[in-house]
């Protein structure tokens, strides 16, 4: 049996199976018994090409009218502006100037004279009575009369099934239909054969049985739904940055308005239709809406951004629109269905016995119907009585009939798939208690046959809560882990190098420290951003003060494959000044300058970089992130549109960050080594630091390997195969080196 599935069903992959393979899965599987249940958690390949067939054609719609509006663009400038718009009385009644359609009409055709007409993102703001930079009022009647208006920020989801109708649907079990019908003949002819209640016996065991399997699978199903109910419940909590009321604050995607003013870094999903109000080198990813691969950039020339779309690029501030079912994505979501999930390796094997012990229960069926039938028609012509049958007879053909029956029934074990389901529900409910949410029932069984584990360090092994705990400033080395350590550092920093440090602190960052509804400073950012601003302000600096102090006039934000991040900033005399931050060994290359202790800038030399060289890895073998911090003067003939320099900066410093690994994980790693699970680490990380904290986890053992990402993408397929099992440690993208590890 095992030979048979492995050579059969050896291709159909717990996930990513190819089209074909599934096809040709369902032709072998042409005779299930009870397939609406064998199948229920299987893919329905006939409505993912469906729903596939409908996101394509709503992409060529929504891109044609994209390049349709981009054209006429040429000969909209060119028109006089007139506005026909009519404000509704509601509208006007609940003190706003725009109605929710005329809002959706804007971003869904990127209608730039619609919004010229209303006054640019400044008109529309004003029109929802709100502020960019304060952002709509918080009081409740407010809050109550905009949603009114305009609706909340949820989709129209399927109202969620109730018990009954999970009992209808198992009602419709092709063996409890059999026995429905072998039941109520029982019942008939026991009645008039022997009478009530002894005939009545066989019947209604029969129906016992039927009614048992039924609540059974009913209240399993059932209780399943609630159980993906709460995980869908708890997969929408999802948070944004806003600004309400002149304060900054995090709130639910689900309670966002328009007027909000909402804060958007690289990698956020936009949460609804609005329009860029500021920011810097913004580029969103639109190719889950119109299918173009090539990133969108959103400027003030085409502020427009949807719902549904990434930030691939840059940071800016977005003043929401429209939102729910108006939105762009939600127009779309709700044309869309979905066409189900593959199939794990336990369903394809259940399965496939369920289909071989059917048929050979039906061909036996068969057979032992026919071998009691011509027994009773040769009994009956040795008689020479096959012209007359009596009421016995019909019992006779009936009690072989049931025999028959019998055999489809107990051929397949019914309750196995129960068991399995059962068995899924309860690990799922297990791991729900360990604070590990499953999105598939079927994921748990998936996840039993787990052999390797790929874990990022930053988040999942660390705590995510970064704290500078050693700083080499002007050529010094301190721990400034507690605030009195940091303060007396920062007295013996020179004053214009104190001066430089804050300055790029403050300024080159992508967070901010504000006051909440209780008047307490709170930073907001990156982990990484937020130890350095509390670091800066534990250097005694003052974080309003230095950004009021000068103008940003470029941003290039920090990505994973820049390693870096860098502001031009405007000074008082007409120059600027650029600040750089990120990877270590990075921006210490594009140095040819350094503070010096007297707080003078010199020359770097060989001795000075060998020294930072030589910070860079005590820090990093002490399991510390590190940052250098750089700046350079480029005088005032320096243009906006021009990139910011690679080269030529002064260094300012190096900062060890540190991210402590989370309790429990060194024991969790054991515990997946002993149940041969081997533990992997992934990260973006300099080597040094990744080997500390793999050893801190107890995943990076002696016998082990650490390869670094450009080392990794050049080995052949031999080499590959021969390092993997005894890989550990890898320095590279996570989504790179587990697509290796899918295809292998």
């Amino acid at each position: 049996m095992e030979s048979y599935l492995n050579e059969n069903f050896s291709d159909v992959k717990p996930k990513n199976s190819s089209e074909e393979a599934l096809q040709r899965w369902r032709k072998l599987c042409w005779l299930v018994k009870n397939p609406k249940r064998r199948f229920r958690f299987t893919a329905n390949l006939s409505k993912r090409f469906e729903a596939e067939a409908i996101r394509r054609s709503n992409q060529e719609k929504f891109r044609v009218a994209v390049l349709v509006s981009q054209a006429a663009l040429q000969f909209i400038n060119g028109l006089t502006l007139s506005s026909e718009y009519t404000v509704p009385e509601e509208v006007k009644t609940a003190g706003f100037k725009i109605s929710a359609d005329e809002l959706a009409s804007i971003a869904e055709g990127r209608d730039v004279k619609k919004l010229k007409i209303h006054g640019e993102v400044e008109g529309i703001a004003n029109k929802l009575a709100t502020s960019v930079n304060i952002g709509i009022p918080t009081s409740e009647q407010l809050l109550n009369q905009r949603k009114e208006i305009y609706g909340i920020n949820k989709f129209n989801e399927i109202p969620p099934r109730g018990f009954w109708i999970f009992v209808w649907e198992a009602l419709q079990d092709t063996t409890l239909m059999i026995l429905a019908v072998c039941a109520f003949v029982s019942l008939l002819v026991g009645m008039i054969m022997e009478g009530w209640p002894r005939g009545a016996h066989d019947g209604l065991g029969i129906v016992a049985s039927i009614l048992l399997v039924v609540l059974v699978t009913a209240t399993s199903d059932y209780k399943q739904s609630l159980q993906f109910k709460d995980l869908d419940r708890e997969k929408k909590k999802i948070t944004v940055q806003v600004t309400r009321n002149g304060l900054r604050q995090k709130i639910s995607i689900y309670d966002l308005l328009p007027g909000d003013i909402v804060h958007l870094a690289i990698g956020d999903q936009v949460p609804a239709d609005g329009l860029f109000v500021s920011g810097f080198s913004v580029l969103i990813n639109e190719s889950s809406l119109t299918g173009e691969s090539e990133p969108v950039n959103v400027h003030s020339g085409n502020p427009f951004l949807l719902s549904g779309t990434k930030v691939q690029d840059g940071s800016c501030k977005m003043l929401v629109t429209t939102v729910g079912m108006r939105t762009q994505w939600g127009k779309l979501m709700a044309t869309l269905c979905e066409g189900g999930d593959d199939e794990t390796p336990l369903q394809v094997k259940l399965n496939g016995v369920a289909t071989i012990i059917g048929k050979i229960g039906l061909f036996f069926a068969v057979v032992t119907f026919s071998v009691m039938m011509q027994g009773l028609i040769s009994h009956k012509l040795q008689e020479g009585s096959h012209w007359i049958w009596s009421g016995d007879d019909a019992m006779e053909i009936l009690e072989s009939f049931a025999i028959a029956v019998t055999i489809v029934v107990v051929a397949v074990p019914e309750g196995l798939p129960l068991a399995v389901t059962l068995s899924l529900a309860f690990a799922m409910k297990k791991m729900m208690k360990d604070k590990a949410l499953v999105r598939n029932l079927a994921a748990c069984e998936t996840m039993g046959s787990a052999t390797c584990i790929c874990s990022d360090k930053t988040g999942t092994l660390t705590t995510n809560h970064m704290t500078v705990v050693k700083a080499c400033i002007c050529g010094k080395i301190k721990e400034v882990g507690r605030s009195k350590e940091t303060l007396s550092f920062g007295s013996e920093i020179p004053g214009s190098a104190l001066s430089i440090l804050l300055q790029s602190i403050f300024n080159n960052t992508g967070g901010e420290i504000v006051k909440n509804e209780n008047e307490k400073i709170e930073i907001l950012g990156t982990p990484t951003d937020t130890a350095l601003l509390e670091f800066g302000l534990l250097l005694g600096g003052d974080f309003q003060s230095e950004r009021h102090a000068l103008n940003i006039v470029k941003v290039e934000p920090f990505n994973s494959v820049k390693k870096r991040m860098g502001v031009v900033l405007e000074l008082p005399n007409g120059g600027f000044r650029v600040h750089c931050k990120g990877a270590s060994e990075i921006i210490l290359a594009a140095c040819d300058k350094v503070i010096d202790s007297n707080g003078e800038v010199v020359p770097l030399n060989e001795a000075s970089i060998n020294h930072l060289m030589d910070t860079i890895e005590r820090f990093a073998s002490e399991a510390l992130r590190t940052l250098c911090l750089a700046y350079m003067e480029i005088g005032s003939e320096y243009s906006v549109e021009s990139p910011i320099p690679i080269k030529g900066y002064t260094c300012i410093g190096i900062v060890g960050i540190k991210d402590p690994v989370r309790p429990g994980v060194r024991e969790s790693v054991a515990i997946c080594r002993s149940a041969g699970i081997t533990v992997r680490m992934v990260t973006g990380d300099n080597i040094n630091t990744a080997k500390a904290i793999a050893r801190e986890c107890g995943i990076l053992t002696s016998e082990g390997i650490a390869i670094e990402g450009p080392e990794f993408r050049e080995k052949n397929e031999e080499e590959l195969h021969e390092i993997i099992p005894k890989l550990q440690v890898i320095m590279c993208l996570m989504t790179l080196f587990c697509q290796y590890m899918e295809c292998s």
